[in-house]
């Protein structure tokens, strides 16, 4: 087992990787500071791994809820069925939260306990490579809105993440690559060296071999958790995390949530990203290859789809957290391994990245 620990002072935590650690007690009691526990689970999760999860907290008064599966659920509605159970069940301010699932469970659960009683604890067992890389990671919690992603939400730290990859057996191809994407993100952003290994290492990942995967978890979460532990609450650095994600939010609600996955959505909107670099004269078309080869050889799609136009992309990109001042800031690859928010670029030339990505389309 792997340890890597996210240095936040007070609400420092620890993220464990490894495979056969679901259910493992002594993993999770020293996170739990009360009697109750609530596990949040889904319906594709929970019958994989519901009851091995809770032999982690015997002994504890543990309930659980289960949510319906996908991003179209990732609601306030949805998140009202938590309140209910908690309230139902007579849940205090010293009970904590699990989510076992993957970034939607993880974000409804934790924005769920931001809000309990003002604040309760929360653990994270993500289920997904993108969970497990990403969005379990950081306390970023949240819910949708019909005209922006993530827009309601909350920072909230976890107790704890227990990343088993064992769990991954179970993942489907689709979700596979999508979690993929996030991986390439932090090659892309920050760790030249990590983008050569994916490079050299693709085909192992997406054949699911353990200790590539262990290492491919590990090193997105180190690099994660250096960013997040410079830069809580996104007021700097930590915005180089979402590179892709303003074009890749535009495109999850353009074609509607559940739709396209999160991180297909994100893998070509870094290639937007990269695209929009070369036109401004930051990267070269070598560059431009190597990440559009990488994006394709985790089997993830390369272009947007053809039926959002360029006005109406333009509008769903500026109903988004990184607009300030009625500019959209971006962020774009300076090189492989180095990125910048850029909010000074020609907004014609952000038209000429859409355009000539729109008009090929994608084939989801």
């Amino acid at each position: 087992m792997k340890t890597i620990h996210v240095e936040l002072g007070e609400r420092s935590y620890p993220i464990f990787i490894g495979t056969e650690l679901l259910g493992r007690a002594e993993l999770v009691a020293p996170y739990i500071r009360g009697d109750q526990v609530l596990i949040v689970s889904n319906e594709t999760v929970a019958p994989l791994y519901l009851e091995q999860a809770q032999a982690a907290f015997d002994g504890f008064q543990c309930h659980s809820v289960i949510l319906p599966d996908g991003e179209q659920y990732k609601t306030l509605r949805t998140l009202n069925t938590v309140f209910d159970t908690l309230l139902e069940q007579r849940f205090d301010r010293s009970s904590t939260l699990v989510a076992l699932g993957g970034g939607v469970v993880g974000d409804i659960t934790g924005f769920a306990a931001a809000c309990y009683q003002r604040g309760v604890d929360f653990i994270q067992i993500p289920t997904t490579l993108l969970a497990q890389v990403d969005s379990s990671v950081g306390g970023k919690t949240g819910v949708n809105h019909p005209l922006g992603k993530n827009m309601i939400g909350a920072f909230h730290q976890p107790r704890c993440v227990i990343a088993d990859i064992g769990v991954l057996d179970t993942l489907d191809e689709r979700q596979l690559s999508a979690g993929l994407a996030e991986v390439i993100k932090y090659g892309l952003i920050q760790d030249a060296a990590f983008f050569s290994w994916l490079e050299e290492n693709m085909e192992r990942l997406l054949a699911r071999d353990p200790e590539a995967l262990i290492h491919a978890v590990q090193r997105s979460c180190q690099d994660k958790a250096e960013i997040v532990a410079a830069d809580e609450k996104e007021s700097g650095i930590r915005a180089i995390l979402n590179m892709g994600h303003t074009f890749g939010h535009a495109i999850e609600t353009g074609v509607g949530y559940g739709r396209w996955l999160h991180g297909e959505a994100v893998a070509t909107g870094m290639l937007m990203a990269a695209d929009l670099s070369q036109r401004l004269g930051w990267l070269d078309a070598q560059d431009v290859a190597r990440i559009d080869n990488l994006i394709d050889k985790a089997c993830l799609p390369t272009r947007a789809p053809a039926d959002l136009q360029c006005e109406e992309f333009l509008e769903l990109m500026a109903v988004d957290k990184k607009v300030a001042g009625g500019k959209i800031h971006l962020v774009l690859p300076r090189a492989i391994g180095e990125s910048a928010v850029c909010s000074d670029y020609d907004p014609e030339i952000l038209k000429q990245t859409l355009e000539a990505h729109l008009a090929v389309g994608g084939v989801k």
